[in-house]
């Protein structure tokens, strides 16, 4: 029997603020309805315990402005509203809501307060809802491009390396020239025609030996 994972919400005007609380979610799937259905699903905890999660909100979505992010401990979706207008709460229908659904004070501001900034500054990945689909399956195509890209660095790792070995045999060429080009010079000191060369040595009187 799947569980339902804790739900805080909160809204302005043009947005509801929904975090999913379910820490190390594993494959979660989100799915958002412009008819303003949200369904949620996950693994977590000790075996993987299966959550699951639907509501029915008061009121249609804008789907494609609409952006998640998926976090180490929670879920944050920020829904635009189809319409911008102050819900009277969050679900639809005449019932209380669920346990589970609880007021985000952190987030939360009255229809009356100075409107502010609030939470929609968060880093939401510019991740929206129309591409999210399947987190897991996403996340994974995701790992097979990290891959190949590492092996692409792999590959110019040896390039760089053939490159210092031929850098390196340049090196060595040069310094062999340099070697070359002294030799001579320290030959023709010594000898003179093929000859040992003889300093002439002047004696005192002008002669010389």
């Amino acid at each position: 029997m799947s569980l339902h994972p804790e739900v805080k919400w909160a809204q302005r005007p043009d947005v509801v603020y929904l975090t999913v609380m379910l820490p190390d979610a594993k494959d979660p799937k989100v799915n958002l309805d412009p008819e303003g259905i949200f369904n949620f699903s996950a693994t977590a905890g000790a075996g993987d315990r299966p959550y699951e999660l639907k509501l029915e909100l008061q009121d249609k979505v804008n789907v494609e402005e609409s952006k998640i992010s998926i976090g180490v401990r929670s879920i944050v979706c920020v829904l635009q509203k189809a319409e911008p207008k102050w819900w009277t709460k969050l679900l639809r229908g005449a019932g209380k809501a669920p346990h589970y659904v609880k007021v985000d004070w952190d987030k939360w501001v009255d229809e009356d307060d100075e409107p502010d900034a609030g939470p929609g500054d968060m880093d939401l990945n510019s991740m929206d809802f129309s591409k999210f689909g399947d987190m897991g399956g996403m996340m994974g195509g995701m790992g097979g491009d990290m891959a190949g890209m590492m092996g692409g660095m792999g590959g110019m790792g040896g390039m760089m390396g053939g490159m210092g070995g031929d850098m390196g045999d340049d090196l060595d060429d040069s310094d062999d020239e340099e070697q070359d080009e002294t030799k001579p010079s320290a030959k023709a000191a010594e000898t003179v025609d093929g000859k040992p060369k003889i300093e002439e040595v002047t004696k005192a009187g002008g002669e010389t030996a």
